[in-house]
């Protein structure tokens, strides 16, 4: 899948420049969208899911919460001090807020008592409301506008709001609705190709066909990881949380590692030091 804006020599300013009035902008700190971009995104949100519910059972709701959010904090700040894309670092944030932004969701769900239909709205809007903050600022939702601090901030509020509402929908269809984690795994595995047939043939704006599939991505690798690691009797395989996070932390560890030394998604503003 090649959802995105297309690969190109990076541009002297941000898209959308007509709103920016800040101070020059930054070298490109987020990866180029190629077919590895989704692999990758795909893999890190089922290892996240199955990482949180290990993580809370063996530790504790509350220890598993305290450092989940301080490997997202940390990994963050990283993130936002680096000068340029580096892939180890980017996709360390990616994972960790797979992580965090599940363990979010469960809270509201399991400790606060509201149900997942109500988070799912709730998290919906609060998508709704940072997509729309900025582009009212900005005047731009491209990945490839992302070279500002602002739209650096931006870009990890709506990834954080991304991870919240997919893990939402995902317990919503399987479990409200009764789908079970395989099925909702099909059926979001069908509706992650209508962005990218509707950019191809429909003539679907490509940022928004970016954003869509992007949200996707959540639910239907973390079906899959639940179907893989919960028990016989709650419809899965029963291979355990543990064993599922390891696994899809290999290939994760190898494609991250393939990315930083062929520098395959590497912006070209961010290819030399």
């Amino acid at each position: 899948m090649t959802i995105g804006q297309p690969n190109g020599t990076a541009v002297a300013a941000p898209e959308g420049t007509g709103r920016y009035r800040g101070p020059t902008p930054l070298r490109t700190k987020v990866p180029e969208v190629t077919a590895l971009f989704w692999v990758v995104k795909i893999l890190t949100t089922g290892m996240g899911e199955t990482a949180s519910d290990y993580l809370g059972r063996t530790l504790g709701p509350i220890p598993a919460g305290a450092l989940g959010f301080t490997l997202f904090a940390v990994l963050l700040v990283a993130q936002f001090r680096a000068t340029r894309y580096r892939a180890a670092l980017y996709w360390s944030a990616i994972v960790m807020v797979s992580v965090f932004g599940t363990m979010a969701a469960d809270v509201v769900h399991v400790i606060l008592g509201v149900p997942y239909l109500v988070s799912t709205i709730g998290f919906a809007l609060a998508l709704a409301a940072v997509l729309t903050a900025w582009y009212a600022s900005e005047g731009t939702l491209s990945l490839h506008s992302v070279r500002t601090r602002r739209r650096e901030t931006f870009y990890w509020a709506t990834v954080l709001a991304t991870f919240a509402l997919g893990t939402a929908v995902g317990d919503l269809t399987a479990g409200t609705l009764d789908l079970g984690y395989l099925t909702s795994g099909v059926v979001f595995g069908a509706l992650i190709l209508l962005p990218a047939l509707g950019g191809r043939f429909l003539g679907l704006n490509a940022v928004a066909a970016f954003w869509g599939a992007y949200i996707l991505t959540r639910p239907l690798g973390a079906s899959f990881a639940d179907w893989m690691g919960v028990p016989v009797n709650r419809g899965g395989l029963g291979w355990g949380t543990g064993p599922v996070t390891l696994a899809l932390t290999v290939p994760i560890a190898l494609l991250v590692g393939y990315l930083a030394v062929s520098r395959k998604d590497t912006p070209a503003d961010a290819r030399h030091p």
